[in-house]
């Protein structure tokens, strides 16, 4: 099996790192990632200015670019060869609920996904238990076949950080969501001028069971089969009402 492997935390982020050295015990595995931390950049592409991808000593890339960007020129023939599987992760720090919609790690999966390959995104609830990780997503590939999902469709996956032989099981699970975000905060640098900081993520405000959220924190592994197409199929025909009423 060949494995592209990319993430938002950077090349060098400690999660990638030990992913790659668990999963070329039994495949072939090119890293692609981005050259730096680029944590929430969601599905940005770099459109204004050239990528310039690096060779490293092991074989791998870094690029000067987001992780859609890693994936998308990765398998639009910067890499000879065919790839069987895209693996994002492993992130520092859950992807729950909205945390989807800004994550690069979510993204770069969507990326493979789009360009035809089936993939996988992976984040841990914490920065200690990569190794749990890592053993979760080396478990379940073998069970993965083409069939699994839609041709629009990734797997979520997010781990407890707990020791693995504390992990009490798989759930397929749905989305939960957060409150609102926390607000900005404001300091000022030291020629006075104003600057500001994206606040934390705000905590779950749909955490009950069946969410992602409520596994993760009951120690279990959460996995959640999210789609591309964001149409709310639900509302159609309201709004269709709407405007012939209007």
């Amino acid at each position: 099996m060949n494995i592209l492997l990319s993430n938002d935390d950077g090349y060098h982020a400690e999660g990638i790192q030990i992913l790659a050295r668990e999963l070329r015990k039994f495949a072939d595995v090119t890293i692609v990632a981005p050259d730096r931390n680029r944590s929430a950049a969601s599905g940005s592409l770099t459109l204004v200015e050239p990528l310039r991808p690096r060779h490293l000593d092991d074989g791998d890339y870094c690029v000067n670019g987001t992780p859609a960007d890693c994936v998308h020129l990765a398998l639009n023939g910067f890499l000879s060869g065919r790839m069987d599987l895209v693996i994002s992760g492993i992130n520092a720090g859950v992807n729950l609920g909205d945390d989807v919609i800004y994550s690069g790690t979510v993204a770069a999966a969507l990326e493979g996904r789009h360009l035809g390959l089936p993939s996988i995104a992976v984040s841990l609830d914490g920065r200690r238990y990569y190794e749990t990780a890592a053993r979760v997503v080396c478990d379940l590939i073998p069970k993965l076949h083409t069939r699994l999902l839609n041709p629009r469709e990734i797997i979520n996956i997010n781990v407890p950080d707990i020791p693995y032989d504390q992990i009490k099981g798989i759930k397929v699970c749905r989305l939960g969501h957060r409150a609102a975000s926390a607000e900005v905060i404001k300091q000022q640098d030291p020629r006075g001028e104003s600057i500001y900081w994206i606040g934390p993520a705000a905590l779950p405000e749909d955490d009950e069971e069946g969410t992602d959220f409520h596994a993760v924190n009951n120690g279990y592994v959460a996995i959640t089969p999210i789609q591309v197409d964001m149409t709310s199929y639900n509302s159609m025909s309201a709004l269709q009402d709407w405007l012939e009423s209007e």
